[in-house]
């Protein structure tokens, strides 16, 4: 029988008779974590297809950008199939992603319990145990569309309706079949590792791991203040009739969008209003911090909020924490002996404390400005003074952490914590990401203000996801409020600026695969032209025209 040579990625050769699977050769080789699948040539290939050639192969795990997506999706699909094994009338809707986790409500005419929830956790071990397969197929869209209207799914229908591709790739566990928007491990297996919270009233939380929790579940930490802001913002998404896309996408068909489009940004700016109105009525909060991970609308917001606090009488003074870093080649270094932009010593603490205490003690400073372009700080002739009715407004990455304002006491430091999440559903089992959302924001604004391409992004994304997790979320409960800083609309409008970026990706980048994955999540959402967002918009910080 003819052989064929595999050569792994750490450059290991092995012969095989052709014709062999892509799962039959993964058993020689070893991962520390279940291996989701393959790619060759940076694409993802079904582990079922036959190698026929002298090929090169990438098997992965979570720790990769494409398998920490598969293996959400396994999860959810796995406990979906295990609630309707313990009670066919119940069923899940995936509401949204927080720190770590997927949020998620229990809908049906039955409230679980704990002890439910734990009788459900064993069904998926034995899921996973078993070894179940999750068959993929493909179907023509017309067969897929009348599947699910058949059946009640009226907003998975329309979103395959909404799609250009006349195939439609659905998945099947057990007897149940469901469809999402990225590949699926090759069995329920590759899903070892997981917990299930219960948060009360149907509400649960997945936990997984990720290269970020360096291959182990993470401890479930509760933020109450983002669960209740995202549910805040879903009830006025219930109130307008915009539940989930296809709502959307009606709007945008019959011509009702602008609409739309206006209520989100009054809401947005009523926010913004509010935390301007309780800022004033506690005067002794002279500080007010901004934070938010990359791509929240920090400078946006800080401006915004800047003008509500002008009505009031209130003279603010707004400053960047990005006009302190150090100068590019003094970064300090993590341990693989990258620079670390993310970390608090990034910054000039020293530096920035010093010009803030001079301001509290009425002294005039010339605040620097950093060239993101030469990688230093440079000297500015705009010098700033407080006034007897002033405000200091700080931006930055680390402004819920007190180690950076340490000469200032907490009585006078208001905190807000920004956060772009989007209430608005794909369908039940499929929500918008706000990691996803906060990237194709960052792709589209790097690419306009700094010239970079799509590869470079995210080849960067996995640092600033790194940096949010030790330096961001630690100090949410800090926050004296949160901002949602997303537009229920926003998606319509990037998708035209950045399918261009994502299409330009070539094959053999890196990140093709991920480039491929956001253009077809984003093939069900209609396009909205750029031009029905208004030039005050949170948006224009992103795809310019301010």
């Amino acid at each position: 029988m003819e052989r064929i040579t595999i050569t792994f990625d750490d450059g290991t050769k092995k012969e095989y008779p052709n014709g062999i699977t892509y799962y039959e050769v993964s058993k020689d080789y070893k991962l520390s974590n279940e291996i989701l699948g393959v790619k060759v040539n940076n694409e993802i290939m079904p582990l079922t297809s036959k190698i026929t050639k002298d090929t090169k192969v990438d098997f992965f795990d979570f720790n990769d950008l494409a398998g920490y997506k598969m293996y959400q999706a396994g999860l959810k699909f796995i406990f979906e199939v295990a609630l309707k094994t313990y009670n066919k009338n119940l069923d899940v809707t995936y509401l949204h992603s927080v720190p770590k986790g997927i949020l998620a409500e229990i809908t049906g005419d039955y409230n679980i319990t704990k002890e439910d929830l734990g009788k459900i956790k064993g069904i998926m071990a034995n899921l996973i145990t078993e070894d179940n397969r999750f068959y993929k197929f493909n179907v023509l869209k017309k067969e897929a569309y009348h599947y699910y209207e058949n059946i009640g799914e009226v907003n998975k229908a329309k979103n395959i309706q909404s799609i250009t591709s006349e195939i439609v790739t659905l998945y099947k566990l057990k007897d149940y079949i469901n469809y999402f928007y990225v590949e699926l491990p090759y069995s329920t297996k590759a899903i070892s590792k997981f917990d299930v919270i219960y948060l009360g009233n149907n509400r649960v939380v997945f936990l997984f791991p990720s290269k970020r929790t360096n291959g182990n579940v993470p401890e479930y930490v509760h933020y109450p203040n983002i669960i209740d802001s995202f549910l805040k913002g879903k009830q006025w998404l219930e109130k307008m009739h915009m539940n989930f896309l296809p709502n959307l996408n009606d709007a945008i068909a019959t011509n009702k969008i602008k609409e739309f489009i206006d209520a989100n940004e009054l809401l947005f700016n009523e926010s913004i209003a509010d935390v301007a109105e309780e800022i004033y009525e506690h005067p002794d909060k002279r500080i007010v911090l901004i934070a938010g991970p990359s791509s929240s609308g920090k400078t946006t917001t800080t401006k915004r909020l800047s003008s509500y606090l002008k009505m009031k009488g209130l003279d603010p003074i707004c400053i960047s924490v990005d006009d302190y870093f150090v100068d590019r080649e003094k970064s300090p270094k993590d341990e693989f002996g990258n620079y670390d932009w993310e970390c608090l010593m990034a910054i000039d603490l020293d530096y920035f404390n010093k010009q803030l205490m001079q301001l509290l003690n009425g002294e005039a400073v010339s605040t620097p400005e950093f060239n993101f372009i030469t990688g230093k700080r440079e000297k500015t002739n705009k010098f700033i003074k407080l006034k007897e009715n002033s405000i200091i407004l700080i931006e930055g990455l680390h402004c819920l952490n007190d180690d950076m304002t340490p000469g200032i006491d907490s009585k006078y430091k208001y905190k807000i914590y920004l956060s772009p999440f989007i209430p608005l559903n794909v369908d039940r089992h499929n929500y918008i990401s706000t990691v996803d959302l906060r990237m194709i924001r960052r792709i589209i604004r790097d690419n306009r203000t700094r010239g970079h391409g799509v590869d470079k992004t995210i080849e960067s994304w996995q640092s600033v996801r790194n940096g949010e997790e030790k330096y961001i979320f630690p100090y949410i409960h800090q926050a004296d409020v949160i901002i949602n800083t997303a537009l229920a609309y926003e998606l319509g409008v990037l998708k035209e600026y950045i399918l261009p970026l994502l299409h330009s990706v070539k094959v053999d980048e890196k990140h093709y695969e991920e480039a491929r994955r956001l253009i077809y999540f984003l093939d069900k959402f209609y396009p909205i032209p750029g031009e029905y967002v208004s030039k005050e918009s949170i948006l224009r910080e992103f795809i310019g025209g301010e």
